[in-house]
């Protein structure tokens, strides 16, 4: 079973995005990155601040709104539609609502060969790169440490909190043929 797309969920600061760079060189072929960064930052400014977009609280919450979720959902199948296409992908996202979140994804890239990785990272960790990156309000890291793995089923998981990017990225290459 070759591979096509590759999940990676973690709390943010966990290292999903070093990873995804590491996988990026390590992999024999071209592989996409997908992340859901990258979609918040497409995002018009009135969909940045809470409301029907997503907004980020001071002590690092999260609320998402409806047009957020509806842009979202186009976005996942257009992320599957490229997968499909031929292209392999890696996706970066944050399960805020634990199995809530994969389950859009599952169906998204029903038919596709999909490797399903957790990203850890222990919160006192998460949270000393938060600052050190500067660009997340604080308490985001540890708030979704834990919160995003509970209830979500993975192929394989990696722990980043003592392990290198190019270690994980090694790790997850190993499972994928």
């Amino acid at each position: 079973m070759t591979i096509q797309v590759i999940v990676l969920n973690g709390g943010s600061s966990s290292g999903k995005s070093g990873i995804v760079r590491c996988l990026q060189a390590e992999l024999p072929t071209p592989w996409l990155a997908a992340a859901i960064d990258t979609f918040v930052d497409s995002l018009p400014a009135s969909l940045r601040s809470a409301g029907e977009g997503i907004g980020f609280a001071a002590d690092g919450g999260v609320a998402i709104g409806e047009e957020f979720r509806r842009l979202e959902a186009a976005w996942r199948e257009g992320v599957a539609a490229t997968a499909r296409a031929g292209a392999r992908v890696i996706i970066d996202d944050v399960f805020l609502g634990g199995p809530a979140s994969q389950e859009p994804w599952r169906k998204a890239l029903t038919g596709l060969n999909v490797l399903w990785v957790g990203v850890r990272c222990e919160s006192e960790v998460a949270e000393a790169r938060e600052i050190a990156r500067g660009d997340r309000p604080r308490g985001m890291a540890a708030a979704q440490a834990e919160k995003v793995h509970r209830g979500v089923s993975y192929d394989l998981e990696v722990d980043t909190t003592h392990m290198e990017s190019l270690a994980c990225a090694r790790t997850i290459a190993a499972h994928v043929t």
